[in-house]
């Protein structure tokens, strides 16, 4: 007989690595409710100069295509919601970038725990883990292994925790013995993210269009971030959480306790007037193992100096 993954001891395991949350889904292919959104997203060219978004589309729809043999999908979260805020006249950066690369945390956490099922259930499992790293469309497989729903933002919404999360994926060659089932979407009549949406990027619910959207043209975008899209951009330097903030569900985020998360006293302290000074070497010091080195340092002067136009 197949041995098949002890579910209840890997969510015990995913807890105690520092895991918020943790869900199992059978590998099917993505329903076509979700793949006919997609492609219709893509098709109105939504994803801008995010072209890598419209790759492998098969695989991105199919887990068994992108890794074979894959017959589970593990999904967890990890919190992000920061104890700490920079100061609101100070300038701004996006909650999940305070702490170190997050790609690197969930990586070695993800690790541990597939090192975990492989010694106590499947001698002989294999699979692979992602964390924004491939064709995975991640708040799908949180929302299909039970962790919450995907709010009208475009975020996966935790109930009684909010949005603020990191997600992750391992994709394994064995079955569990128990799944997950989806949750009900709870956002109801709600569309507060709509509205505190600074550029109104989303445009309908559940449809966000990058060509509009701070958090794209200020970290993933190279170019000069457009005229008509500047004067929204207030002090958000690095990203823009503003439709979390709105979002009713995260009066019921905690702060994060990761110790690797929380951002350093050099970075909290910045004010304007060093910011605008940033010189190429200080940069790399203060952002050294960080996410924000997405942008790099030109994208990130250019966001300032944005500022003072």
């Amino acid at each position: 007989m197949e041995t098949k993954i002890n579910s209840k001891a890997l969510k015990a395991e995913a807890l105690r690595l520092g895991f918020s949350a943790c869900g199992i889904a059978p590998a099917e292919p993505i329903d076509q409710a979700h793949q006919n959104a997609l492609k219709m997203w893509l098709d109105a060219d939504r994803q801008a100069g995010m072209t890598y978004m419209a790759n492998h589309f098969d695989k991105r729809c199919d887990p068994a295509l992108l890794v074979e043999g894959t017959r589970c999908v593990v999904s967890v979260a990890l919190n992000y919601y920061p104890a700490t805020r920079i100061p609101d006249e100070e300038y701004q950066f996006a909650w999940y970038a305070y702490g170190k690369d997050y790609h690197d945390l969930m990586r070695e956490k993800l690790a541990t725990l597939f090192r975990f099922i492989q010694e106590s259930d499947v001698p002989e499992l294999n699979g692979r883990m992602f964390c924004d790293t491939a064709p995975v469309p991640e708040r799908y497989w949180a929302w299909r292994a039970g962790l919450g729903w995907i709010g009208k933002n475009t975020q996966l919404i935790i109930p009684h925790a909010g949005s603020t999360f990191f997600l992750g994926e391992l994709f394994l060659n064995t079955e569990a013995d128990t799944y997950d089932r989806p949750q009900p979407n709870r956002c109801g009549r709600c569309n507060r993210c709509l509205q505190a949406c600074p550029t109104k990027a989303l445009e309908t619910p559940y449809s966000l269009n990058a060509h509009r959207c701070l958090s794209y043209l200020t970290i993933e975008n190279k170019s000069e971030i457009p005229d008509s899209i500047a004067p929204f951009m207030g002090n958000r330097v690095y990203g823009c959480d503003e439709c979390q903030k709105a979002c009713p569900w995260n009066r019921f985020a905690t702060p994060c306790r990761t110790p690797e998360l929380q951002p350093s006293p050099e970075f909290m302290n910045m004010k304007k007037e060093d910011w605008k000074q940033l010189s190429e070497e200080k940069y790399r010091a203060l952002f050294k193992g960080s996410a924000v080195k997405r942008a790099k340092y030109s994208g990130l002067i250019r966001n300032i100096r944005q500022m003072e136009d």
